[in-house]
């Protein structure tokens, strides 16, 4: 299904999911002017939006299979970095994004915490600092 150029991948996104069974939830924000330019430019506007957003109640090799193809389209895409981030810092919840699933940007997110964590502790209170 062709959407206009003039909308962004998440209204994209948002009319796919508002034609499927409400099993699966609408995503939580709508794209903003101040997302940037690269919507314009991403690979994925060409493609079928229910590539990247699972069906309810989709079998486990379904989903496996359909995220990957999503994650070949992701692969060519020459605004991969700048979708990743966007679903990161937004966060979104559901479908594939700058290469990764939901469950992949769930870990990127907590490593990203963990590194937070480990940096904001002071450079004199870890066990080295406490044993010396």
């Amino acid at each position: 299904m062709q959407h206009p150029p003039h909308q962004s991948l998440q209204v994209a996104a948002v009319q796919t999911l508002q034609a499927r069974p409400a099993a699966v939830p609408k995503p939580r924000v709508a794209a903003r002017e101040e997302d940037g330019p690269w919507h314009a430019e991403a690979v994925c506007r060409r493609d079928e939006a229910g590539l990247f957003f699972a069906p309810s109640k989709e079998p486990t090799a379904a989903r496996l299979s359909r995220e990957e193809a999503a994650k070949r389209v992701c692969a060519r895409c020459p605004v991969m970095v700048a979708c990743r981030e966007h679903a990161l810092l937004q966060p979104e919840p559901y479908g594939v994004w700058g290469g990764l699933t939901a469950a992949e940007r769930r870990v990127v997110l907590a490593r990203r915490r963990r590194r937070a964590a480990e940096l904001r502790q002071a450079p004199g209170a870890g066990p080295i600092a406490a044993a010396g």
